[in-house]
């Protein structure tokens, strides 16, 4: 993001280097180097390599350069052979594990990460990259990225739309009277401020565009006024550099005079020794966002935010806190008319260079959220902007390896997984069955209990597989598998669960067991409650079942006597569920087993174990 990086090195100067040259080729790379001419920078330092002079220093600085340049591919090759040297500087250590994650090497960026920590001591910024693995984001939203048709082969980034226009920032020749210029950092014209009407693309007309770098934008709802940055430039004159040389950027404020962009003022907060810029405003237009790398700050570029009291009239700028900003760059906000705050940064840990996240400012405890792939990519993201009252919006990425692009977005809706429990016999609802839905690993990410309808829902990701269960201590668990691929245009998914019964009536019927008195066979008024259950069961909800009902008695009487007599208490409880409405032909079988099968195998019982062995018990043989 080669234009990105222009942007955070005019906001934030502070990585220059002592280098005391050896000769005059040394003293030319080291030049163009500390001038930002980082392409012309790369081939000197390679020929002071390939003569072996400095290579140690000259490989970090080759290193340095084509990270300024973007390209962490080449970056991590320089920094690697670098850090074979001995007594080498802890920061390139941080350097080395950002590079490694603009290629995606993301183990062994966090092992360089841990050994930046342990040679610097303790740092919060450090222990919270450290904390979270990329693997763990916790992603709220899903996107769809898709191209837009008015990039250029130049940088182009910072897209904002505003009453049906498109305004964005372009590197591209379009006839402006800077274009023979080239800025040394990567070989492009300088940048301007370009509008998008319909298919015709032009530049802003007015007094925004100049001889230097211009842009990106805000506008007011009204309008009427354009917030803008560029280097310190007014009135047809460069204004002043700082002590090192560097010419700062600034946020000026244009008035839209009949579509002419005129009477460019400068506000009052700026300052000829640091940078402020990427203006956004909030959306009730009483307060203006903006980065900068201004005295006082966490370090870096932070964002600050500053009241409008009125004509060119503003309050003192707030640092957002270290909530938000952190020892390193955070830049180009913009808040949404939720007050949700996006912005990019290298900071918090991300998928690359620099990533885009997002803060609820309206929450007590503001929470740094990443926005992740498709959004994010291991290069550079930057420029979010998101229409009023749309899911739609752009934002600007270098992730094809070469210039700025912009690319639009679709925020979509989140998907809903829903789905129904029911009997897989009498396909009735199954309410406080509990459904639990599972990641990749087996780890439980959700866990719900359906309603009295046997509903349940859920949020979940898109294009994932999730392992499913569900169970109640009624029926049988059953496994499944969710799967969201495919589902962009979707926001509801069903996946409804029959849930086969288990095979015990007692379960089934929460009936108790049918006891009786001793040598009697009649139904005792606390069996024929039970037994009424089990009418209900038969007839009301599952008309289909068939049983078995077998008796028995205790060890007390011959065999052939207690065969006898379970074969009446078998009988009895047979007669029972017919006379109160069950068909015969769904009682299988009734039969009397004696003293076979005990309950309680004694030899002397008591009162209470002659009891249980006194009983009639029930067995599924058909379900439907």
């Amino acid at each position: 993001m080669k234009n990105f990086n222009y942007l955070i090195l005019l906001l934030f100067i502070g990585n220059s280097y002592m280098v005391s040259a050896q000769n005059g080729k040394q003293k030319k790379a080291d030049k163009l180097y500390d001038d930002l001419a980082y392409i012309e920078a790369v081939d000197v330092y390679k020929e002071l390599i390939e003569k072996e002079f400095n290579t140690s220093e000259n490989r970090f600085r080759l290193g340095d350069s084509y990270m300024k340049l973007s390209s962490p591919e080449n970056a991590v090759f320089y920094y690697e052979d670098g850090l074979k040297a001995e007594n080498v500087s802890p920061e390139y250590y941080f350097k080395y594990a950002q590079a490694l994650r603009g290629v995606k090497r993301y183990d062994e960026s966090r092992e360089w990460l841990q050994k930046y920590r342990d040679s610097q001591g303790r740092s919060s910024d450090i222990d919270n990259m450290l904390s979270t693995d990329i693997a763990d984001f916790d992603i709220s939203d899903e996107y769809t990225v898709n191209d837009v048709t008015f990039n250029s082969g130049m940088s182009d980034f910072g897209a904002y739309e505003r009453d049906g226009k498109v305004y964005f920032v372009s590197a591209r020749d379009a006839g402006m009277s800077k274009k023979n210029k080239v800025y040394s950092w990567n070989g492009e014209p300088f940048l301007d401020v370009y509008q998008l009407d319909g298919e015709n693309v032009s530049p802003v007309a007015g007094d925004v565009n100049t001889v230097l770098h211009d842009g990106p934008i805000t506008i007011t709802k009204d309008g009427k006024y354009m917030y803008f940055n560029r280097n310190n430039y007014i009135n047809n004159r460069r204004g002043k550099k700082d002590k090192e040389n560097t010419n700062h950027l600034k946020i000026y404020r244009a008035t839209n005079n009949n579509g002419q962009w005129d009477d460019v003022v400068e506000l009052p907060f700026n300052d000829n020794t640091y940078s402020v810029g990427h203006p956004a405003l909030s959306a009730d237009e009483k307060t203006l966002y903006f980065a900068s790398d201004m005295p006082n700050g966490l370090g870096g570029t932070d964002i600050y935010k500053v009241e409008i009291l009125g004509e060119n009239l503003y309050g003192s700028p707030v640092n957002l806190g270290e909530e938000i900003n952190t020892s390193y760059n955070e830049a180009f906000p913009f808040v949404t008319e939720y007050n949700v705050l996006y912005f990019s940064s290298n900071g918090h840990l991300g998928l690359g260079l620099m990533d885009i996240f997002k803060a609820d400012l309206g929450e007590m405890i503001v929470k740094v959220e990443n926005l992740g792939a498709p959004v994010n990519s291991n290069l550079d993201d930057f420029a979010y902007f998101q229409k009023e009252e749309s899911s739609t919006g752009y934002f600007s990425s270098n992730r094809e390896g070469g210039s700025d692009n912009i690319y639009g977005f679709n925020l979509l809706k989140p998907l809903q997984l829903k789905g129904k429990v029911t009997d897989a016999v009498n396909n009735r609802p199954i309410p406080n069955a509990t459904v639990r839905l599972l990641d990749k690993d087996n780890v439980q990410i959700a866990f719900l209990e359906t309603d009295a309808d046997g509903n349940y829902t859920t949020a979940i990701s898109r294009n994932k597989e999730y392992p499913i269960e569900s169970k109640h201590i009624e029926y049988q668990e059953k496994s499944g598998m969710v799967s969201s691929m495919d589902s962009d245009d979707k926001e509801e998914l069903i996946y409804n669960i029959q849930l086969d019964p288990v095979a015990d009536v007692e379960y089934l019927a929460e009936i108790n067991i049918i006891y009786f008195d001793f040598d009697k066979h009649n139904i005792r008024p606390d069996a024929a409650n039970e037994l009424d259950k089990l009418v209900d069961l038969m007839i009301n909800k599952y008309p289909e079942l068939v049983i078995e009902i077998g008796s028995h008695t205790d060890v007390r009487g011959s065999d052939q006597y207690n065969e006898g007599l379970a074969e009446r208490r078998a009988q009895s409880t047979f007669d029972y569920l017919v006379t109160n409405g069950v068909k015969a032909e769904r009682v299988e079988a009734y039969k009397g087993f004696g003293e076979k099968e005990l309950a309680v195998d004694c030899s002397r019982c008591n009162k209470e174990e002659h009891q249980l062995n006194r009983r009639s018990i029930f067995s599924v043989v058909q379900m439907k």
